[in-house]
């Protein structure tokens, strides 16, 4: 089985190419591949299928077998390959939460048109109505989160100081907090300026990660819904920054940032 690794800002993923030998992998499968001490190691494994609703089809796996709707900088890297490949500068992606157009941009970077957020709380989805400007969840510091969906369920904190948070253990608690029936994706999030904000992503099924392309989305949708930052904003990731613009035109979301690719290899025998 031959893959690829690849990152954006430091979210790394491993990268199988389905369009030619499709093969099924199952949940222990798909751990195994993504552990760090015992099979490549990822954030997220990526699988790539044809399909007749897009230029190309991708299925994004988290670290624990469980599925993604949406992975903003995993779908970055899926289309730099499409691209290169083709030797074309647009192409649209299938995913499990709709179909993405995806562009190259200056200085090596992608734009990938995420689709407009989902603000009902039947969206996200909550397991009962409440208010997604504040959904009324607290644990220490933090409290009043956002509920966002970016075709994945996200819960955005704004904090005063990144510092003084336990993003791994509120991030923990809150991924399995009832109000989320299919966990959820926590952001920890300070506000730098109107333009700039950093951010610290617990993704459910993945932890801490570097980056987080659908949580940086989410930050942005609820700045500006909280009224905090104007509708293009840079995010600050531990793994570098990715530039969002919710665009007032037509409700769409456009994350730009880079790829990177690392090597390529070869798994032999049973996975």
């Amino acid at each position: 089985m031959n893959f690829l690794k690849m990152h954006g800002l430091g979210n790394d993923f491993l990268i199988l190419d389905h369009r030619k030998n499709a093969e099924t992998l199952g949940i222990e499968q798909i751990r195994r591949l993504c552990d760090r001490h015992l099979g490549v190691g990822c954030d997220q494994l990526v699988v790539m299928e044809n399909t007749d609703k897009a230029d190309i089809r991708a299925i994004f796996y988290n670290a624990d077998g469980s599925t993604s709707g949406a992975c903003g900088n995993a779908s970055r890297c899926v289309a730099d390959i499409y691209m290169k490949e083709q030797n074309v500068r647009v192409c649209t992606l299938e995913t499990q939460s709709g179909t993405l157009t995806a562009r190259a941009a200056e200085n090596g970077m992608i734009t990938v048109d995420m689709g407009p957020p989902g603000l009902d709380w039947r969206a996200i989805p909550l397991a009962e109505e409440r208010d997604t400007l504040d959904l009324g969840l607290s644990e220490g510091a933090v409290s009043a989160p956002v509920g966002v969906s970016m075709g994945n369920p996200h819960c955005v904190f704004f904090v005063d100081d990144l510092g003084d948070i336990p993003v791994d253990t509120l991030g923990a608690h809150f991924e399995h907090d009832p109000l989320f029936p299919q966990r959820a994706n926590v952001e920890f999030v300070e506000v730098l300026s109107p333009v700039k904000l950093r951010q610290k992503t617990w993704e459910r099924g993945a932890g801490l990660t570097l980056a987080c392309g659908s949580g940086a989305c989410a930050a942005a949708v609820a700045g500006v819904r909280r009224g905090l930052t104007g509708r293009k904003v840079e995010i600050v990731l531990d793994g570098g920054s990715l530039f969002i613009e919710w665009r007032e035109s037509d409700g769409h979301v456009l994350m730009t940032g880079p790829v990177a690719y690392v090597f390529e290899g070869k798994i032999k025998g049973e996975v």
